[in-house]
């Protein structure tokens, strides 16, 4: 079964400022992702520059399909 992340997120900015998201969703794998290594895959992925602190809220694991092939990123 395909696995997936569910969660809130809150990031603040060195430079002023911060973003928030909720019940964002992305693929994982394996059964369980942690705090630490899911506010660097959202900085990497978003493309993030000059974040503070990272806070991850409300997280629970879902099965679902994955929605990204793996090592498929988004394109503009």
């Amino acid at each position: 079964m395909d696995k997936r992340v569910q969660f809130d997120f809150e990031i603040d900015f060195t430079n002023g400022g911060g973003i928030q998201g909720q019940e964002f969703r992305l693929d994982i794998d394996g059964d369980d992702i942690s705090d630490q290594d899911l506010a660097a895959y959202i900085v990497e992925d978003m493309r993030l520059l000059m974040v503070g602190e990272v806070r991850i809220l409300n997280k629970k694991i879902i099965t679902e399909k994955h929605k990204r092939k793996p090592g498929e990123k988004e394109t503009n």
